[in-house]
């Protein structure tokens, strides 16, 4: 049962009866789940995502005492300079037709280079952890290869984890190793890789999205892109009206309300797991009117989007994210002004992603 409604939405993720961890899950123990399903180790692994009350209050503070917003901010001048080596390098990256896949050659290897140096993980693993992350998140592997690629990712963190244990750097994987509750609880082994998937897979398969999604909002209505560089909207109000307009993220599993309540009018079982539907949300006219539909970086809606989630959830990464997007958007259209879609924009592929909301390739022509 999907939540899509805006304001039923904004209820379920505050709401201190719905909960995250899988021991909520009915159909998850009594046998109507069947075994191998796909989705069993993203509803269950440990880290934030699938904790509650105390325990994630536990475990959203150790990683927010070394992912703080100065070590954020104090990432600008690294993102500055790949975003700058990744425009360098699109001319070379053009097909013979003069093409280049945006989405593949600039929108994915940013966000992903920050979280893997930001992480300490060695650039030779990025390639792979971020061709299991789309099999675990996607929707064309068959269940064992999706099971596979949950072991090898579990493996390959967990070595990045023992790495960092057995030689602490500068990076937050040895920060969250070393982070310490005044009480002396710490990320148990399990917890740790959990964190640590967590954040590969929401620290750049989002990013990559948004920027997917804003260049292509920004290609298909020009006007908006005009008002930008006229000076009547911002590179940030871009980035905000394409959170709410196309959300990086179409659903996020689950959350299980822990007795019988009655959401927007409905009565929920208890344990039924419901996915967030922020991409649904972000298009309500309830919540942003007639024309929600309607891509306007103008737009000062009453309304905040959810698109980062609401609540105790509400994602730790939304400042990077910010700043990887509008450096990136800001440094593309300056660099190349005439940069435009090479296909229709009705012939862009869908990204295939129980999560994610985007097209598959962004094939763009750099000079127009």
């Amino acid at each position: 049962m999907a939540v899509t409604h805006h304001a039923v939405l904004r209820e379920v993720l505050a709401h201190p009866e719905v909960a995250k961890n899988a021991c909520h899950f009915a159909a998850l123990h009594d046998g109507t789940v069947p075994p191998g399903w796909p989705l069993t180790t993203f509803a269950t692994v440990d880290g934030m995502t699938t904790a509650d009350g105390a325990d994630h209050r536990r475990l959203r503070g150790l990683v927010t005492k070394v992912f703080t917003p100065r070590r954020v901010a104090a990432l600008r001048p690294r993102v500055v300079e790949l975003t700058a080596g990744l425009l360098d390098g699109l001319p070379g990256a053009a097909a013979a037709d003069g093409t280049v896949d945006l989405r593949r050659h600039f929108a994915y290897p940013l966000p992903m280079s920050v979280i893997c140096e930001l992480l300490g993980v060695d650039a030779a693993l990025r390639d792979r952890l971020h061709e299991l992350s789309n099999l675990i998140v996607g929707t064309t592997g068959t269940a064992d290869e999706v099971q596979a690629a949950n072991r090898e990712i579990t493996a390959v963190l967990g070595q990045v984890a023992e790495a960092r244990r057995a030689g602490p750097g500068d990076d937050l994987t040895s920060a969250l190793i070393a982070a310490q509750e005044e009480d002396g609880d710490r990320l148990s082994a399990r917890e740790l890789v959990g964190t640590l998937l967590l954040m590969i897979i929401a620290g750049h398969e989002t990013t990559l999205n948004l920027i997917t999604n804003a260049v292509r909002a920004l290609c298909t209505g020009r006007e908006q892109l005009e008002l930008v560089r006229a000076g009547r909207a911002t590179w940030d109000d871009v980035v905000e009206e394409t959170l709410r307009h196309d959300s990086p993220v179409a659903h996020f599993p689950f959350r299980y309300p822990v007795r019988d309540l009655e959401l927007g009018g409905t009565v929920v079982p208890r344990g039924t797991p419901m996915p967030a539907s922020y991409s649904a949300a972000g298009r309500g006219p309830e919540a942003y009117g007639a024309d929600a539909d309607r891509f306007d970086v103008t737009r000062r809606p009453a309304t905040r989007h959810l698109s980062f989630g609401h609540g105790p959830h509400y994602c730790l990464g939304a400042p990077l994210a910010r700043l990887e997007a509008t450096v990136a958007l800001e440094a593309l259209f300056t660099r190349y002004p005439a940069l435009d879609l090479a296909v229709p924009d009705a012939e862009l592929p869908p990204h295939q992603s129980f999560t994610g909301n985007s097209t598959h390739v962004l094939p763009v022509r750099l000079t127009g």
